[in-house]
């Protein structure tokens, strides 16, 4: 008896490429896709199980979903005078309903409800123009990997060259310009209260004109202490910025 036609849609269809050297792992993805409305069991089996490896190499797709598998070529020896004569089959077939057992189904299968489909394998070398092209890419990402390893590698440095009495002397610094920060407010504050009581002294004529003098000397001297302070927590962020670039 015939089996049934194949329900899954491969891509690609009848050939897996794989593009040298093989010097390294070779990847190609093969492209599951069920347009069905039933979910699909799936295997992937191949005629030279050493040489390939092969994720996920089973499982189910749910209806209307597709999954991609991954097919890694293992480094070898390549000969162009060598035909491959590497296959891989897709086996299908469909699940029944609330399965919990899919390698049971797949024993209590039948020959006529199984599909399958088969690929064979390319293997294709690179010209010399893409080798040269491929050298020259490589050459580029590992000078740029390169280049950021070792700009990371000087900040940590600098960064390390900071000792502890520095960064205690910094922190104590700081610290110190906080207080002092709240130090001018508690006093902007007083003057505020102070400008308040005199004001409200309008009986006394000598007092509305001293007032203002005495205020306008201490705000000046607090607009002094503000633009020193300024200047000073400039001064200490151009110095952090340097230790720690």
């Amino acid at each position: 008896m015939a089996r049934p036609e194949q329900v899954l849609l491969l891509e690609p269809q009848h050939e897996l490429k794989f593009r040298g050297p093989f010097t390294d792992v070779v990847t190609t993805t093969l492209k599951l896709a069920n347009p069905t409305e039933r979910n699909v069991c799936f295997k992937v089996k191949t005629t030279a199980p050493r040489r390939y490896c092969v994720r996920p190499n089973s499982g189910v797709i749910d209806a209307g979903t597709s999954i991609n598998v991954s097919v890694m070529l293992q480094p070898f020896d390549y000969d162009p005078n060598e035909k491959s004569k590497h296959k891989f089959m897709v086996q299908s077939l469909m699940a029944p309903p609330h399965m919990t057992d899919m390698e049971g189904v797949w024993k209590e299968a039948k020959p006529e409800d199984l599909m399958d489909s088969k690929l064979r394998c390319v293997f294709e070398m690179p010209n010399e123009n893409e080798k040269t092209h491929d050298l020259e890419s490589n050459k580029v990402m590992s000078s740029s990997l390169l280049k950021s390893e070792s700009s990371t590698l000087s900040m940590k440095s600098m960064v390390s060259s900071l000792d502890d009495g520095e960064v205690k002397r910094i922190m104590e610094e700081c610290k110190r310009l906080q207080m002092e920060v709240q130090r001018l407010r508690e006093e902007n504050k007083q003057i505020r209260e102070d400008d308040g009581l005199r004001m409200r002294k309008s009986t006394v004529m000598t007092t509305q004109h001293s007032s203002p003098s005495s205020v306008t000397v201490k705000e000046e001297s607090l607009s002094i202490k503000v633009i020193a302070l300024i200047v000073l927590f400039f001064v200490i962020g151009v110095i952090v910025g340097k230790l720690l670039l």
